[in-house]
C-alpha cells in the first residue's frame, strides 16, 4: 500500500513541533521507509513525531516515528520505536 493523507492527523501543535497520528494496514518496516511520507512533505518537519498504528487488520504494531529528514520533497522517518513489550501470556 502507500501513504494515505486521510490517515494522518494532528494530535498537538506547540512551538513549531507537531505530534501526529497515523494509522495504516501497512507494516512498520514499510511506513518508516524513505519516501513513504513524501505526500506529506509540506506538513512534516524534522523533529516532528508520529504515533503510528501499523499493520491494522493483521498483526498490529504501534510506536513512535520521528521525522529525521525532509528535503526537496523527500521525507525520511527514523525506524519505529515500539510501545511496550511483547505480550508473554
Amino acid at each position: 500500500m502507500a501513504y494515505a493523507s486521510k490517515d494522518l492527523s494532528v494530535l498537538a501543535y506547540a512551538n513549531g513541533f507537531t505530534l501526529w497520528h497515523y494509522t495504516t494496514a501497512d507494516l512498520a518496516a514499510d511506513v518508516d521507509t524513505t519516501g513513504y511520507f513524501n505526500g506529506a512533505s509540506d506538513l512534516l518537519r524534522v523533529g516532528d513525531m508520529v504515533l503510528a498504528n501499523c499493520a491494522v487488520g493483521g498483526s498490529p504494531s504501534g510506536g513512535v516515528l520521528v521525522v529525521a529528514t525532509n528535503a526537496a520533497g523527500v521525507v525520511d522517518l527514523a525506524n519505529l520505536t515500539p510501545f511496550g513489550t511483547a505480550n508473554s501470556d
